[in-house]
Formats: C-alpha cells, structure tokens, sequence
C-alpha cells in the first residue's frame, strides 16, 4: 500500500511535468526538442536510482549494527521532514502550466539543451523523493511490494496522459488531497521508527540498559507453536498478520518506547493539522 501511494503521487507529478512540456514543444512547432525532452526523461530516472544504490551503499558499508541503526535513525528523520516539505509546500506549485510553459520557454531561448536541463531537474525532483521514500518505507517492514510500484505507476501515468493530452478534467486537487492524507500517516511512522532505531542504537552501542526501557505496550510475545507450522506470533505482533500492515504504513511497533508513541503522536497532529489549513 505505502509503494502505490508513494509511487502513485510522484509518477503521476512526473507524467503531467513531462505532458506539459510536449504539448508546449508541439504546439510552438519545435519538434527538433523532443528528443531533448525524452533524454531528460530517461536521464532523471538512470540519476534516481544512482541516488537510491548511493544510500543503500552507504547503508550496508557501515556494517557495525550500533551504528547501521543510528543512520537508519537519522534517515528515517531526514525522510518524514522532506515528506513534510514536499506536500506541504512543493505540491502546491507542481505542475503549474503557466510557470512551467515559461521557464521551457526560457530554456528553448538560452540552449539548445534547455529542455533537457527543464525536464531532468524537474523529474529529478520527483524520482530522487521516490527513491528516499522506499527506501524508508523498506527500512521499516523489510519488504517491498513489486505489485503497489507498478500499479501506483502505470495508473499515474494513465491519469496523466488523459489530463494532458485528452484534455479530460480530473480533480486533481481531490487526488493530491487524499495521497497527502496517506503521507501523513506514513510519515508519523517513519517518525516513530526512527525513535525505535534511535534506542536500537543506544542499546546496541552499551548506552542503556535495555531493561530501564518502559514499554507502553508489549506484544512481542507470546508466540505459539503451531503443530505442522511451526512458531506463529500474536496478530498484533509487527510481523502478525494486522501488525504487519500496521508497521508498514503507520509505523506501528509491538513494544514502543514513551518517546516513540509520544512522537507519533506529535508528528500525527503536527501533519493533520498542516494537512486541514492546506486543503480547506
């Protein structure tokens, strides 16, 4: 679910950037720029998934688990505070035509690499805050669904080539209103496990005792073994069946720390109310 609306909300920013500027190539009669246009495109997403193999470089280079928790914790911080600026400042001028018409028109003027130079920093945007939010997001369940990233992709590019070039009216507000819900949540959670990662590391690194560590809820056990299946764990478990979805999208834990849940809740309010004087 997380990778269909991360991927979804990106995609289809990315589709209607790279609409605008092909209707606007085609309607001033400039087709010696496409080709521009479409190495922008391919260049923007062979930059983001350099920048998403440079992060889990560093990631696994750390090796010492003390610290390989700490960076977790730092980006996982990093991720929910550029979630934050995106939908609640950057979406508000995404796919702005009369901007975005202008600054191409500008680029044609100056180079002949303009358009290249307008679409790969554009799309760059979007496939870099892409890359950051999955890998999060992977960080957390240490899973990652194939299924959520190609339907939450193709439906955006879908959404977007009828918005552009069909010219159907979509609500575009409504769309970006719900997906900004959904941040929200998914967010606050990558806020609450980044705490967890944070105490991980003070545990690991012999900072605190992981017994002094009040639990505001403890279903880590019990977990029954199951006669032909082998050990099953509580449903409310993180890796239990609801659990699971819950760690995934809410940042949910089975046996959260006092500052953990006390930041969750914090950073809920904190997006909820942004979320409301946005989008009414």
């Amino acid at each position: 679910m997380a990778e269909f609306i991360i991927v979804f909300r990106e995609v289809l920013e990315a589709s209607l950037v790279v609409g605008i500027i092909y209707l606007l190539i085609e309607k001033t009669n400039q087709p010696s720029h496409f080709s521009k246009l479409w190495s922008g495109v391919f260049a923007s997403i062979l930059a983001s998934i350099a920048v998403g193999f440079i992060v889990i470089q560093a990631k696994n280079i750390l090796g010492n688990n003390s610290t390989q928790a700490l960076f977790e914790a730092i980006f996982l911080y990093l991720t929910a505070f550029l979630i934050w600026y995106v939908i609640f400042w950057l979406s508000k001028n995404v796919s702005d035509k009369k901007v975005l018409e202008g600054k191409t028109l500008q680029a044609m003027e100056l180079s002949s690499m303009g358009v290249f130079f307008v679409v790969f920093f554009a799309i760059l945007r979007e496939g870099f805050e892409t890359a950051i939010f999955l890998i999060s997001s992977f960080s957390i369940t240490g899973t990652f669904s194939y299924l959520g990233f190609i339907s939450g992709a193709m439906l955006a590019i879908l959404i977007g080539y009828l918005i552009v070039a069909q010219g159907r009216k979509v609500d575009l507000k409504n769309v970006f209103k719900y997906t900004t819900l959904l941040l929200v949540f998914l967010s606050a959670g990558m806020i609450a496990y980044g705490t967890h990662e944070a105490e991980e590391y003070l545990v690991k690194s012999g900072k605190i005792e992981n017994s002094k560590i009040y639990r505001v809820w403890n279903i880590l056990e019990p977990a029954e073994v199951v006669p032909g299946v082998g050990k099953v764990s509580h449903i409310m478990h993180d890796k239990g069946a609801i659990g699971v979805f819950l760690k995934g999208f809410f940042g949910y834990n089975s046996n959260p720390n006092i500052p953990e849940v006390i930041l969750w809740m914090l950073a809920m309010i904190f997006g909820l109310n942004m979320w409301r004087r946005f989008y009414y």
